[in-house]
């Protein structure tokens, strides 16, 4: 595993805590942030929705960003909250609304859509008359997800709370760094991230598209594979144990001298 020397490409905070993880194992890493969270003006549309919280049976907060800025919503408008259950899809967004003091659960093996819509605390709460679940998330996202609840006849509304912009670089920016420092994997942590890695990538993504890439989920999976990415690692999650585990089962590729 410390053969890997991975380029890093979550939101600069996040890839900071990511790289000290890595460097306690032995793996090098260089951070190259693709989204930069940019809050949403609060619309009386998504105030409305916060004032009928109590009406989901279940609220699903899909990221770190979502559960802080949904939190500040929530105490704009409840002394105390609702007492319906929260769901995340990892551990690190659940430990955000636990510390806030919600009933939240999350899947221990697997941190992906597939895993939350089979976790048996999320089957019961969908499970009444007439089910209605919220979603807090960016501005797009987690549209399986959605679509997986509406199949088995649950209402669903988004409460779109952030957008990730790609922070502005100097041209050859991405190319440059992974030479420089002679990285051999590329990690995503969202479709949007492997968005802005092609577009940062610009004419040099025939040559980065034959570097293993680490991403979160099958969906993402499948768009690597369509861009033409060679070798494609599924961590099942974006949390660190989930990459850390796939380090672990894929060897490194020898480096180029």
């Amino acid at each position: 595993m410390k053969a890997w020397r991975l380029l890093l490409t979550r939101p600069a905070e996040e890839s900071q805590a990511l790289a000290q993880t890595l460097a306690e194992v032995g793996v090098h890493s260089a951070s190259l942030p693709l989204l930069q969270i940019e809050p949403l003006p609060v619309s009386e549309a998504n105030r409305s929705i916060i004032y009928d919280l109590a009406a989901y049976c279940a609220v699903i907060v899909v990221s770190k960003p979502a559960a802080r800025l949904g939190l500040a919503m929530l105490d704009e408008v409840w002394p105390q909250p609702p007492m319906q259950k929260w769901f995340t899809v990892g551990a690190a967004t659940a430990q955000i609304l636990d510390d806030y003091g919600l009933h939240v659960f999350f899947p221990e093996h697997g941190d992906d859509s597939e895993a939350l819509l089979d976790l048996p605390q999320f089957q019961q709460a969908v499970s009444g008359y007439d089910p209605k679940v919220l979603i807090m998330r960016g501005e797009d996202g987690r549209e399986l997800l959605a679509e997986r609840l509406r199949e088995r006849g649950v209402v669903v509304d988004y409460l779109p709370l952030y957008r990730r912009n790609l922070p502005q670089y100097p041209a050859f920016a991405l190319p440059h760094t992974v030479k420089a420092e002679r990285l051999n994997g590329l990690v995503v942590s969202s479709g949007q991230g492997f968005e802005h890695l092609r577009e940062l990538a610009g004419d040099a993504w025939p040559t980065l598209a034959q570097m293993p890439l680490f991403v979160p989920s099958p969906r993402v999976a499948e768009m690597a594979r369509a861009a033409g990415v060679l070798t494609v690692v599924d961590c099942r999650g974006a949390s660190a144990p989930a990459l850390l585990a796939a380090l672990r089962e894929h060897p490194a590729p020898a480096l180029q001298v």
